[in-house]
């Protein structure tokens, strides 16, 4: 998924599809047809998104997020259309090009989701701080909800911007196992959550009033529900996810998730340059490596990194090598904004001597 950009800003003309975007395009298109006919309906799924509160010289705006899907009418009366959970999340059917209506704070604003269904995009909007709601809708659907995190730039200066496998909630599996794993077999009632960490998150929170949480993930769009279950049944701070789009590309046949990493992180140094950053990950895979390039690059928006150093055994199952996972060569040298722990407990021992907590 494409990130969308500020109303008025200037775009330059698409570039050809890669030929697995194309083949991809073609088989949805007469699933598409195929479906319909069978009588299913449009529907429209929202995630949670964010946005800024008016200041002096910038008006409001939020960044609204959601997928537009194919779903099948629910038997029963009333003819509500079926959630789709799990494993069947991955064989949706996306809807492209659909006309969606975006309803923000009174103003409303139509766009095209885009050829995977995904919506992402940037409206105007006067939302008071805190968290509001967005109303989508598409063709004849039901209107949907989708909740919306509204920053005050004028007073919040901490952000929090959280890694979320190993590092909120252990995985203990190989890397290339671990999506299908954790998508197609295990019940997401199983996970269990990095001990300490979520106590972290409050405690990070509440000594910082209005801070947000972002969940900055590799993970599929597919799972965000199941993501957000998981963060609301282990008591972690709300916040919007910011995943990416599970199949084939514009540009290249797969997703790169470090690239996703790096061009979210930078997105959000840019929307609120104001703003000072606390970033959490674990040293398993690249969160070091990305976390010292953004901090090279934008000095002023870092707080601290803190990141869950990772046991032997985790390490090799994350992909990284014992007594490379975790050692001070790939922290920046004597900078004590960068902390290790191997859990949320230690991690909080280091950032309560700081002006974080």
């Amino acid at each position: 998924m494409t990130p969308s950009t500020p109303p008025g800003t200037p775009t330059s003309a698409p570039l050809p599809l890669h030929r697995a975007a194309r083949i991809e395009d073609a088989f949805h298109a007469v699933l598409e047809r195929r479906l319909r006919r069978r009588g299913w309906s449009v529907a429209v799924t929202a995630y949670t998104g964010y946005g800024s509160a008016a200041t002096p010289d910038r008006p409001g705006w939020v960044r609204v997020l959601g997928r537009v899907l194919l779903a099948r009418l629910d038997p029963k009366p009333g003819k509500r259309l079926k959630k789709l959970r799990g494993w069947r999340s991955f064989t949706a059917v996306s809807v492209s090009n659909a006309l969606v209506k975006i309803e923000a704070g009174g103003r409303t604003s139509e766009v095209r989701c885009d050829r995977g269904g995904f919506i992402d995009f940037v409206i105007e909007s006067d939302l008071p701080p805190g968290w509001g709601t967005v109303t989508l809708q598409v063709e004849n659907s039901e209107p949907v909800e989708a909740p919306i995190r509204i920053i005050d730039p004028a007073t919040t200066r901490l952000g929090i911007i959280s890694d979320v496998d190993d590092t909120v909630m252990i995985t203990t599996l190989p890397r290339p196992l671990l999506a299908a794993w954790n998508t197609f077999v295990l019940d997401e009632h199983a996970r269990a959550s990095v001990p300490g960490m979520a106590v972290l998150y409050e405690r990070l929170v509440n000594a910082n009033p209005g801070a947000p949480v972002f969940y900055l993930s590799t993970g599929a769009w597919n799972v965000a529900a199941t993501l957000t279950r998981f963060l609301s049944r282990h008591l972690y701070p709300a916040g919007p996810l910011l995943l990416t789009d599970w199949g084939p590309q514009p540009d290249r046949f797969f997703r790169s998730g470090q690239a996703h990493k790096r061009a979210s992180l930078s997105r959000l140094a840019q929307e609120f340059p104001d703003i000072r950053w606390l970033l959490i990950g674990d040293d398993g895979q690249h969160d070091p490596e990305i976390y010292a390039e953004f901090a090279a690059e934008h000095p002023d928006s870092i707080a601290a990194v803190a990141i869950r150093h990772l046991s032997p055994a985790q390490a090799v199952l994350a992909g990284a090598f014992p007594g490379v996972a975790g050692s001070p060569r790939r922290f920046p040298p004597n900078d004590r904004r960068w902390l290790s722990a191997p859990d949320g407990a230690g991690l909080w021992r280091l950032l309560r001597d700081t002006e974080i907590l």
